[in-house]
Order: structure tokens, then sequence, then C-alpha cells
């Protein structure tokens, strides 16, 4: 291990609150690849989460924040900058119409989503959230209540009430958990952390009509599976469903910390002057970044390559490992890709790492990857080399 590692070990373990347990070292990226404190080359199939989905340094986000950096960096939302309606314009364009909140992170972003629905319902006196089981929607104590993985609520009971969990992908449990106290039903299109699962198309068309006849909001969570992700602009628009409003982050803005929501036109005033607020929430810095990646969306063929490398990856995997006994399928949409194991998937994560190769798991059992949308063939056919290779070592044990 070099100087730099080691230094860098003790100064996280003395003066870092232990959260986390990482155990890399990275110094440098571009693109795809990663590079360590002694110089070895890794290829990324995790992008910070979901978060570089452009790549490490891209240049049109590299050029935009050094930019803005030196014009205008922050002057609240106390005052006007030209950067934020200027994106929220775009991101309506884009989605549906309607308006647009600015936050920080993706449970801010959620946290949004929870006011105003509760703000809705408590008009009529209803503020029950129907959420789903495998779900992940953050780390606040609100996002926690609505987060259907129980173990990430141990220690910090009791839960925030309001909030009730049913089966993903199952509308007859929606139809049972209903009472006249319900005023939403909040998902993710694609749940990430609960193990690559991808909502059926007609499950979300009899969700978005229960919905409407009950007259409650849809909430899609687009933190993880939007911005790209599963190779169309915003997650929501793969599957032919409009929500009422959506969450956004991790990827907006290609690694600078940024979140957000959009509300459809119907329900855009119910958050008001004092409802609702976020120091950094669409800073000039943030919005210049986050117009750059709609500009890479517009203009470098992002999603077309999405849709195309993510078809050919996961019919690789699935023609390479079709043999292999530990592994139970590949599934996934886009770039959002689980290779589903019979046993926890942390092992084969070791074992990819030691192959130079980035992942993540999900679901205990699934091994995750999320490559960035501008992945080339040839970045693909190495990825799916050492994965192969790594499920090999695995299976064999």
């Amino acid at each position: 291990m070099s100087a730099l590692y080691n230094e860098t070990v003790d100064r996280f373990q003395n003066y870092v609150v232990p959260t986390y347990a990482p155990k890399q070292l990275f110094v440098r990226g571009e693109g795809a690849r990663l590079w360590d404190d002694e110089g070895n080359e890794f290829l990324d199939f995790a992008s910070g989460i979901s978060v570089c989905n452009l790549g490490h340094c891209n240049k049109r986000v590299t050029d935009a924040i050094c930019e803005q950096a030196k014009t205008l960096v922050h002057v609240s939302n106390l005052y006007m900058n030209e950067l934020m309606p200027r994106l929220a314009e775009k991101l309506i364009k884009e989605s549906f119409p309607g308006k647009v909140f600015f936050s920080n992170s993706g449970a801010e972003a959620n946290e949004g989503l929870i006011k105003l629905a509760r703000k809705f319902g408590n008009a009529t006196g209803r503020n029950v959230i129907i959420s789903m089981e495998n779900s992940f929607h953050g780390r606040t104590l609100a996002t926690l209540a609505a987060t259907g993985r129980a173990k990430y609520r141990k220690g910090f009971e009791p839960d925030m009430p309001g909030f009730i969990q049913v089966p993903f992908n199952d509308i007859e449990a929606v139809r049972k958990a209903w009472t006249p106290q319900v005023c939403a039903v909040m998902l993710e299109m694609v749940q990430g952390e609960g193990g690559i699962l991808p909502a059926d198309p007609e499950y979300l068309k009899e969700l978005r009509a229960f919905c409407d006849e009950k007259d409650i909001m849809l909430l899609c969570d687009e933190v993880q599976c939007g911005m790209g992700r599963i190779g169309t602009r915003f997650a929501f628009q793969s599957f032919g469903v409009q929500p009422d409003a959506f969450s956004m982050a991790k990827a907006i803005a290609n690694g600078y910390p940024m979140g957000g929501f959009v509300v459809a036109e119907k329900y855009a005033d119910i958050l008001t002057l004092g409802n609702h607020a976020s120091t950094f929430g669409g800073t000039p810095l943030a919005c210049a970044a986050a117009l750059a990646v709609q500009e890479a969306f517009d203009k470098d063929g992002v999603l077309e390559n999405c849709q195309r490398e993510g078809a050919y990856i996961m019919e690789r995997l699935k023609e390479l490992t079709a043999g292999f006994p530990c592994v139970k399928g590949v599934r996934g949409r886009g770039l959002m890709i689980g290779v589903v194991l019979d046993q926890p998937a942390g092992p084969v994560l070791e074992l990819c790492l030691k192959r130079k190769l980035v992942a993540l798991t999900a679901g205990e059992t699934v091994l995750r990857l999320l490559p960035p949308l501008t992945i080339t063939r040839e970045e693909s056919d190495t990825a799916i080399e050492r994965i192969v290779d790594a499920l090999k070592e695995f299976c064999a044990k």
C-alpha cells in the first residue's frame, strides 16, 4: 500500500464518523475509468451509485462548473439567479407541465414529495402514504419510514407514523391497504437497493387508474432510476405512465450535489410561500452543471447508447452465465442491471474488484451494475469478461 493510502486510512479512522467502510482509494477518474493511488486502472460499473451517469470528468459538465465558479456560486433563494428557472423550464419541457423544486440530495427530494402529499391530503384529513416493500427512499426519518426495508430503520425507532408498506407489483395489495386516510402512493419504477426490480407496466397502469379513482397522488422516486439510467430521460417515460410528482437527484448534475422534484400542474401550487425551503437548492453552480447534463442528453446520443449497451450487456450476461449454478438470472432496464445470485453477492464484488472492475450489490443477493451511460462497446466487453470470470470463480467454490 502507498504512503498516501495509509495516511488516508489513518485520517478516515481517526476523524470520520464510522458509517462507511471503504476499502479502495481512488485519486482520478475519466469516462468509465478510475485510477487508484498506485496508478492501477479500474473499469467503473458503479458510477458513484448512478451519480456520474455521463462518466467521470465529463467535459461539458467540467467546463460548465469551472466557468460558473468564476462568475457566481451562491446567492440563496432570497434572490434570483438566471440559471435556476432556465433549468426548471428545461426539465418541465422534457417531462410534463408543472413546476420544479430544487434541493441537494435524493433524501431531501423525497422528503419534499412527502411534504407535498401531506399538505395535499391534510386539506381533507388524509395523511397516510402507501409505499412498497423492498423500496429505498433515503436515510432521513421520514424517508426511512417510507422505505420498505426494515434493516435501515433498526436503531432509529420509533418509525415516523403515516406510512404503510405493501408488496411491489401487486395492485390488489394496494387496494386492500387503502383507507380514507391515504393521500398518496409512492414507489420506484425500478427498485435499486431492493434488487434491480422493474415495475410491471400493466401494474403501473392499474396503479395510475386507482390513484385517479381515489383522488390520491402517485409519487415516483427517480433518484436512482432516473436521469437516463434506464434509457429514457426520466424513468416514467419508459413505462408510459405519468406520475403526479417525481423526485430526482444523483445524476442530475453528474456528481455535483443536487436534487429536486417535479410536480404536475394540478398540484404545482400546493406548496406556497414559506412552506418548504433549501438553502443550497438551485444554486447557480449546481444549475450550470445540471444544464450541461441536459445538453449532453440532447446532443451526445447518451440515451440511445444506454439502450443499446444495456440490451447488449444483459443479453451477453444471460448467455454466458446460463449454466452457472449460483446465477438465478439477469434482470433490469437500460444500464440498471442486476445479476441475481442464490447467495449473498458481497464475495462476488470482491472478486470483481480483484479484476479491476468496480461494481455494487443490491438486495443482498444481487450484483448491481450501473456503468456510465456513455460506456463503449469495448468497455462493455471488457466488463462482461471480468464479471463472468468473477462469477465462474465464485460458483466453483
